[in-house]
């Protein structure tokens, strides 16, 4: 029997280091060849790591949450054969099993002490009796006392104190619960709980986005209320007419097309900003990054060269790359290199929100709940209009605030207009 060492791998893309995500296996488990064995998180995707041998887990490097380089050793197995044993680095990982070499060392019992000669018990004095805390008076009692109180509904006023002054002490609190003196008035008890939740994998990532976004990014945000009826009208006769085969629209794909259309006439806002070499980088294509709530937290899959895209295939990839990322299917490539993020709250609602850019774009289009208000149509009729607010923001490096408003008009004129996106 031999020992393979299995050392981190080279993930593509100039990554040096990984977090491990999840550990699909532990100490002592039999394995084959190709069975998962640790998912690694780098900044663009998680990536799952499977076995390159058959065998035995003899010891496993770093828990969920830790960093890992390249090239570190992160999994010792015993095989057939003679291994990799003599290629593995000099100091690797020790094994948590005991070895059946290993010497049983017995620990020398200690010689016991002579009995130390037994005081005289001394005769028990009785201490005087402690006067009461006056009626009205505030309790006497230390911190730790008062908050167990609190924690057990005691009123400490009526607690008889043995100690000087009427000091109320823990043996106190015992005898007066024993007594059957607790009060509880119907109040609720005061929870003390603390839960620590380690903020590791993607919730790690997502604060270390977020923190580069708000930290680095100065903010500009725009809000305009966009009447949604007509374009909703022609999503329903769309859906009602589609073809075998052709997905359900949403508002979503409609909003996708304006944004197109909107980004040829302002391609300041389909850029990425460098801030270590003063660069702005305006992208041909459009990359549309999806914001996606999955149970591994917030997602950004992106619909590649949507500028080549009708609606209906915009709406498949768009189902496609965003189930992938709920369901954590999505690969490195679905997940990164977005140039413009749509975000939308979906039914949730909200009047306004202040979305935060996906670093290192410079917009990001915000969709607010679709909902029925009373409009005034032509300066005097009142009519019920099904509207939308659009919640934007965009790097005020390289985004004015003049092109903002314009690009946020220009989507607005599209939607109210639907024909203009077909033109």
């Amino acid at each position: 029997m031999g020992q393979y060492y299995f050392n981190l791998p080279d993930l593509g893309e100039g990554i040096v280091e990984a977090e491990i995500a999840a550990l699909h296996v532990q100490v002592g488990d039999i394995v084959t060849e190709d069975q998962p064995l640790i998912d690694m998180m780098t900044d663009k995707a998680t990536v799952e790591l499977p076995s390159p041998v058959d065998g035995k887990i003899l010891s496993i490097s770093g828990q969920p949450g830790e960093m890992v380089t390249v090239g570190t050793p992160m999994v010792v197995f015993e095989v057939e054969g003679a291994g990799n044993a003599d290629t593995a680095p000099a100091e690797a990982p020790k094994t948590e099993e005991k070895t059946p070499e290993a010497a049983e060392v017995k620990t020398p019992e200690p010689v016991k002490a002579a009995p130390a000669p037994v005081a005289a018990k001394p005769k028990p004095v009785s201490p005087p009796k402690a006067p009461k805390a006056k009626t009205g008076d505030k309790p006497l009692a230390s911190p730790a006392v008062r908050k167990r109180a609190l924690e057990e509904n005691i009123d400490l006023s009526q607690v008889p104190g043995s100690g000087p002054a009427g000091r109320i002490s823990h043996q106190d609190l015992d005898d007066f619960i024993a007594a059957g003196g607790r009060i509880s008035h119907g109040a609720k008890k005061a929870r003390t709980g603390v839960e620590e939740i380690p903020v590791i994998g993607i919730r790690r990532k997502i604060a270390q986005q977020m923190e580069l976004s708000k930290r680095s990014i100065p903010h500009y945000s725009y809000v305009e209320e966009v009447d949604v009826t007509e374009v909703e009208k022609l999503r329903n006769f769309m859906n009602a007419n589609r073809e075998e085969g052709q997905p359900k629209l949403s508002i979503l794909p409609f909003i996708m097309m304006a944004t197109l259309k909107g980004l040829e006439k302002f391609p300041e806002c389909n850029a990425h900003y460098d801030a270590e070499q003063s660069m702005v980088r305006r992208f041909d294509g459009v990359h549309l990054g999806i914001a996606t709530q999955t149970p591994n937290g917030l997602m950004v899959p992106v619909v590649s060269h949507a500028e080549v895209r009708d609606i209906w295939d915009m709406a498949t990839e768009m189902m496609r790359v965003t189930s992938a990322g709920r369901e954590g299917r999505a690969s490195r490539e679905e997940l990164s290199g977005s140039t413009v993020t749509i975000t939308s709250l979906g039914k949730i609602g909200g009047i306004v929100t202040t979305p935060v850019i996906n670093h290192p774009e410079v917009s990001i289009i915000g969709v607010n709940k679709i909902v029925p208000r009373p409009m005034v149509i032509n300066g005097s009729e009142i009519q019920i209009r099904q509207m939308m607010n659009l919640s934007s923001s965009f790097d005020h490096r390289v985004v004015d605030g003049f092109v903002a408003a314009e690009l946020i008009q220009f989507i607005k004129g599209s939607l109210e207009q639907p024909a203009t996106l077909f033109m």
